[in-house]
């Protein structure tokens, strides 16, 4: 008995039993008056020292959940980067929270009472190597919130691209023409001056904008532009169809942002709207702030962003009304970019009678989730580039989990081979082992992905922002197949061979 307690370093109380079909006596351990119990042979922690570990494991966890939920409460109602990031916040905390609620688990588990399993010894067993365990919990944790947090993040455009709040606006199709068009292709004449046939335009509507050429400030430029892109248009057209999402806007909530093209400080300020990626990346400006931008007559405007888009097909302009666009550039006159309002089934007969009919005027017509598509390649290109690297963390790491436990039977291989002399066979001390580490691999990816949930929760609300759950949840299934095979290997060679001759060095 005394031995048998040696081997299992006090995850065996006083008063428990085990018993196994393997053991000559049927039960070989049992808590008998006068059974001696022996010193934990490694880790042994001073009273105070664990008394007070268990105080600050006790609480810690529940303030930062509390902390976790307060924040993500606080996050109701926000858009755009702002709730991205104070999701991300929350998921972090709880994360954290996560991992030490693990440890105080794994603390509970080792003094645990009751009638005593190869499986419940195991999982006690987990907890003799603390620090090591807390250590394999937290990078699989913390790999899989990551892997699942950037993977929220890509765009898809042709997720909810029939929505107005989308980053195609609700539009089908985008034109833009290399010369001016003067003619309204929204009535019966001016569809008729390019032979575009009645059928095919007449559920179409068109949203035509004046074009200034300057500087592509969008994510394909590499460099700051100087000179933006200028666009004119009607805000009208776009107001009433409540076209596109706003991260940030200086309209009251009721009102449109797109209203606010009109407003007249008497500053001679010009208002003007751009695409989050424009505002901030490509002119490294903001909400309320001022863009210089000459005439051409070399006379210096002040442009005030009162207006940022999420992603758009209209990156890389900014956004005027006609009116201030005019007085601006009295010498451009026509339209030459256009986004068009067709129902799906007849968008590719109506973007080739589109090209067709203003081929002259060299337009060129791009379905707006294609358009958009573009504008988003490099940025998941990024993203697809950290979640393999995060995904290969995580198969190391499971792969760690393996070393740990080839490190931790090697240590204990004395004690093992005291149950194998005692009657154990090899498949019981397998799974004594086994099911020791899989809960480490188990809680690992349980509190990454619960913590992954709440940081992404923006994502899920966001139109446009596709979040790759087949892809995503192959990541999380290969990994938690590879920390099956690692363990499991790892178990059968440590435990490959004679234990018995262990017993001459102990």
């Amino acid at each position: 008995q005394v031995s048998a307690q040696v081997l299992l370093s006090g995850a065996i109380s006083p008063g428990s039993s085990l018993a196994t079909p393997s053991s000559p006596q049927g039960s070989f351990l049992t808590g008998k008056k006068g059974t001696r119990e022996v010193p934990l042979s490694s880790e042994e922690r001073a009273p105070g020292k664990r008394v007070a570990v268990s105080a600050a494991g006790r609480w810690l966890p529940l303030i930062l959940a509390v902390l976790a939920l307060g924040l993500a409460f606080a996050g109701i109602g926000k858009h755009g980067e702002e709730a991205a990031g104070i999701f991300f916040g929350a998921g972090s905390l709880l994360l954290i929270a996560g991992i030490l609620a693990a440890r105080r688990l794994l603390t509970q588990l080792e003094n645990a009472e009751g009638v005593l399993s190869l499986t419940s010894v195991g999982r006690r067993n987990a907890a003799r190597r603390l620090s090591r365990s807390t250590g394999a919990i937290a990078l699989l944790a913390c790999g899989s919130f990551l892997v699942i947090a950037v993977g929220a993040n890509r765009h898809d455009p042709r997720e909810a691209s029939r929505e107005r709040s989308s980053g195609t606006g609700g539009f089908a199709l985008y034109a833009e023409a290399s010369l001016p068009v003067y003619q309204d292709l929204n009535s019966a004449e001016g569809r008729e001056a390019f032979g575009l046939e009645a059928q095919e335009m007449a559920d179409a509507k068109v949203v035509p904008f004046r074009l200034r050429e300057g500087d592509e400030a969008s994510c394909l430029n590499l460099n700051r532009a100087q000179t933006p892109r200028l666009l004119g248009v009607e805000p009208k057209l776009l107001a009433e169809r409540s076209a596109f999402g706003f991260s940030q806007s200086l309209a009251d909530k009721k009102a449109s942002p797109w209203s606010l093209l009109d407003w007249d400080d008497g500053s001679g300020t010009i208002p003007v709207i751009g695409d989050m990626n424009t505002v901030l990346w490509a002119l490294h400006s903001g909400l309320g702030q001022l863009v210089d931008y000459t005439d051409d007559r070399g006379t210096v405007h002040k442009l005030k962003i009162v207006g940022v888009m999420n992603n758009s097909v209209l990156q890389g302009s900014l956004i005027l009304s006609e009116r201030h666009f005019t007085k601006l550039f009295a010498n451009h006159s026509g339209y030459q970019v256009f986004l068009i309002d067709a129902l799906e089934a007849k968008t590719k007969a109506l973007a080739q009678s589109l090209t067709g009919g203003l081929e002259d005027a060299g337009l060129s017509v791009t379905p707006t989730p294609e358009r958009l598509g573009m504008f988003s390649a490099v940025e998941n290109t990024y993203l697809s580039i950290f979640a393999i690297l995060g995904g290969l963390g995580l198969l190391l790491g499971s792969l760690g989990l393996g070393v740990i436990v080839l490190r931790n039977v090697l240590e204990r291989h004395g004690e093992l081979a005291l149950l194998r002399a005692i009657g154990f066979t090899k498949k019981s001390l397998h799974q004594l082992v086994f099911s020791e580490h899989i809960l480490l691999l188990l809680l690992g990816l349980a509190v990454g992905v619960t913590a992954a949930l709440v940081a992404v929760l923006p994502s899920l609300k966001t139109p446009g922002v596709g979040i790759p759950f087949v892809s995503l949840g192959l990541t999380l299934l290969a990994v938690l197949g590879s920390g099956l095979l690692w363990v499991w290997a790892a178990t059968t060679g440590a435990l490959r061979g004679s234990l018995l001759g262990a017993l001459r060095s102990e």
